[in-house]
């Protein structure tokens, strides 16, 4: 097979999660597949270097423009070009006219349920949801396999889109092998350093996106600091100190600032320091698809505390404390609960060590390439 697969901004130097998950799919197949025949395309970035080709697998860069043009127009002439068995989208969307078999990864339509186009979200994301709500309705009938990351996820798609039922499938996402116990301590001292971060912290990855529920999350902090004697620090890598400011100002809990380390944008090769060194990680998202953070820093050996809505208890299992993500009382317990007892601490860390082992993108990449031969199978019946 010639297999084509549309990865768009994986050579952005601020990534996020699709766009490490599909640099991690692309290398797992890497390993995997050494018969066919891969093209990734790309647009331009600086940092180019996260993917390397191999004999079998070429990196065809197409220019840089707005993100339906570059899919909608540029695209599709490049697979026009090279003539592919099969082109897979990688991120949600797809050309409306692909002009091959196509695999589509969808990995969650909260943008059909929730288009966040009010004063929550940045621009981006707000126009980026209208793009996807208009567009997802009109090409998910014409993938020949799509992809979702949890069951949970396949149930909300199977719910809109009951067509596509027996055509969709689950492939779990997995974590990087880089995001592992580090026992290394002149590397530590030195990210430590390096980010200013204090001795103990609570680690929150959050961004502008609502779904990331930093509001519950400054609230359940705010509760904390009143009750402890000792203020406890969040460290939060690549959030927006004005944004900050308003929340703030918003909860009534200013007081908070002080306390609070904002980083930057902390690359994935990076972030795993400050896994090791945080004392636990809080993922209480309002939704998530999957949650490769929660994987990562199990795999660190640092505890989490995630959501019990979405696909969070699916990825977690009993391996992480689950908390209401609306609830920031319930926030504030649960973090208390693991800080105030050791034994129920270091249950959680060993227990998430273990069900991180679980998840691999070898397995994910292997199921991947399965659904690209159905796909092409079923082409070549058409054809026959």
């Amino acid at each position: 097979m010639k297999i084509a697969i549309e990865a768009q901004r994986i050579f952005r130097e601020k990534k996020h999660g699709m766009d490490i998950a599909t640099i991690e799919l692309i290398r797992a197949l890497q390993r995997t597949d050494l018969t066919n025949e891969y093209f990734i395309l790309v647009k331009p970035g600086k940092d180019n270097d996260v993917l390397s080709e191999t004999s079998n697998f070429h990196i065809e860069e197409i220019p840089s423009a707005s993100y339906p043009v570059w899919e909608q127009v540029l695209l599709p002439r490049r697979v026009k070009k090279i003539n592919p068995d099969i082109l897979h989208c990688t991120s949600d969307t797809a050309p409306l006219q692909p002009g091959v078999p196509l695999v589509l990864t969808l990995h969650d339509i909260i943008f059909m349920k929730q288009l966040a186009l009010t004063k929550d979200g940045s621009m981006y994301q707000r126009m980026g949801n209208a793009y996807r709500k208009w567009l997802v309705p009109k090409i998910i009938d014409k993938g020949e396999q799509i992809i979702t990351v949890s069951n949970f996820e396949k149930e909300v798609i199977t719910d809109y889109f009951p067509q596509v039922k027996n055509k969709l499938t689950t492939v779990y996402n997995s974590y990087s092998d880089q995001f592992r116990v580090v026992e290394d301590i002149e590397k530590l001292a030195y990210y430590k350093k390096k980010y200013n971060l204090p001795d103990y912290y609570l680690l929150f990855l959050g961004n502008t996106a609502p779904k990331k529920n930093i509001r519950n999350v400054l609230k359940a902090l705010k509760l904390l600091n009143e009750f402890e004697q000792t203020k406890i620090p969040l460290v939060v890598p690549d959030l927006n100190v004005k944004y900050l400011k308003e929340i703030l100002e918003e909860i009534d809990a200013v007081e908070l600032l002080e306390n609070i380390y904002l980083t930057g944008y902390v690359p994935n090769d990076e972030l795993v320091y400050l896994y090791n060194l945080a004392t636990l990680f809080v993922y209480p998202s309002l939704y998530e698809s999957f949650g490769i953070p929660i994987l990562e820093s199990m795999a660190c050996g640092t505890p989490v505390i995630t959501s019990n809505k979405a696909a969070m208890p699916e990825v977690a299992g009993e391996a992480a404390e689950l908390t209401d993500p609306e609830n920031p009382e319930d926030i504030a317990f649960s973090i208390r609960k693991l800080i105030c007892n050791e034994d129920i601490y270091e249950a959680y860390r060993e227990a998430g060590l273990l069900r991180a082992r679980s998840f691999s993108w070898s397995k994910s990449a292997q199921e991947v390439l399965s659904l690209y031969e159905q796909a092409y199978q079923g082409l070549k019946v058409i054809n026959q």
